[in-house]
């Protein structure tokens, strides 16, 4: 879910019976869009409250009891027959039991109660948030800012329209392309998260993401329990190195020396906590898929580029090819979400680098080279005569062949 839809979506899921939680990495925006959604309610006069569980207080009522949610709002008994009582809750993975709490108060009071509550962290969500709560509750996960998202943020909304222009129009040259280029630059090596869109200098924007690695991901392993917090955070730097490319767990307990059930572990952790995504293999045998090893993404190229301590502009990185690479999983990602995503690689090397499946049998498939001139058409012969129904197409920033796609014309 994106800023540009992400309101209309919490507005049009306040119909629907399910209590709504919001997930996401820390420091994205999911209270800045809750509060959005608590002034929308405010001017129709519904009855609305905001509470946190970063609040002792509250946390400590609630932990004794859900029902003591109604010691900081109205009774159930004072809500006007017809009427909701809203509750915008942030933070909710802080409870002891946040299943037994949100269980508790829908099958009691969903009737005059909804509740949209907010979590920095989806490891503490997918634990707790047990299938009792299978019908009581819609998932919505916020990443971070979107190229489109990014040029508002920057106040620079005629580039949007730009921008769209270029993805509509393959012989669109543009006027503006230039100042195009150069934010499509700052983004990809500074990413999504809206407090580094906005900083002021390259310093600050620096500074912020080195925090959140340090700082962030820090509080994340603390809260999770992980006791190797040094081996945890040289993983998330491995990972960032080798983005995408395939994870290979023993190869990485062996460097780390760390149990391979570890390093299972802290992996888990890296997506729970929005760091990572992993996407696996596409076979025709659906089972051989389920065995084979993933490729590693990290959701932000920002923070990838802080693991690495490297915020050189692309055109100027050795790791070029590959940043190039993360940045075309977050488009595809929004475009087709995250479950159509796949890649294929056979015994031999040859591999596609995305597979978009629209269905089992028909989809979309790219391969993401910087320079088209790196692309060799005859790698790529077995998957074209394996997979007709998946048409295939070069994604490059330097794109010279008319057939190739520029990175910001997709």
């Amino acid at each position: 879910m994106t800023r540009f839809d992400g309101l209309k979506i919490l507005q049009i899921h306040l119909a629907k019976p399910q209590f709504t939680v919001l997930i996401g990495a820390r420091q994205l925006g999911k209270t800045t869009l809750v509060k959005q959604l608590l002034s929308y309610l405010e001017d129709r006069k519904e009855i609305v409250y905001y509470l946190t569980f970063e609040d002792p207080t509250v946390l400590s009522a609630i932990n004794e009891h859900p029902q003591n949610l109604f010691n900081f709002t109205l009774l159930p008994a004072d809500i006007p027959l017809g009427s909701k009582m809203y509750v915008v809750i942030d933070e909710v993975q802080y409870a002891n039991n946040p299943t037994n709490f949100l269980k508790f108060l829908y099958d009691e009071y969903a009737d005059k109660l909804k509740l949209i509550v907010t979590g920095s962290s989806a490891f503490y969500i997918d634990k707790n948030f047990k299938d009792s709560l299978a019908g009581r509750k819609q998932v919505f996960e916020l990443y971070p800012l979107a190229f489109d998202e990014f040029l508002h943020f920057k106040g620079e909304d005629t580039l949007i329209k730009e921008w769209q222009q270029l993805q509509q129009r393959s012989n669109y040259m543009g006027t503006k392309m230039q100042r195009l280029q150069a934010l499509f630059s700052e983004y990809v090596t500074y990413g999504g998260y809206p407090a580094v869109v906005l900083a002021n200098t390259e310093q600050e924007k620096q500074d912020m993401l080195n925090d959140l690695v340090n700082s962030y991901m820090k509080k994340d392993a603390l809260e999770a329990g992980i006791r190797e917090q040094t081996k945890f955070f040289q993983l998330a730097r491995i990972l960032a190195e080798q983005v995408g490319g395939m994870v290979n767990q023993n190869e990485l307990s062996n460097t780390l020396q760390l149990a391979s059930g570890t390093v299972e572990n802290y992996l888990y952790l890296l997506q729970k906590t929005f760091i990572v995504q992993l996407i696996t293999p596409k076979f025709g045998n659906l089972r051989k898929e389920l065995t084979k090893m993933p490729k590693i993404f990290f959701n932000d190229t920002g923070l990838r580029n802080a693991l690495t301590n490297s915020f050189i502009a692309i055109a100027n990185r050795t790791d070029k090819g590959n940043l190039l690479e993360n940045v075309v999983y977050t488009r595809l990602r929004k475009l087709y979400g995250v479950d159509a995503l796949r890649y294929w690689r056979t015994a031999d090397g040859n591999e596609v680098d995305f597979i978009v499946e629209q269905n089992l049998q028909t989809g979309k498939a790219y391969e993401v080279k910087y320079n088209d001139a790196f692309y060799k058409p005859s790698k790529y012969k077995k998957f074209i005569e394996g997979y007709p129904n998946f048409p295939l197409q070069l994604i490059s920033v330097e794109a010279k062949d008319a057939e190739t796609i520029p990175i910001l014309r997709l």
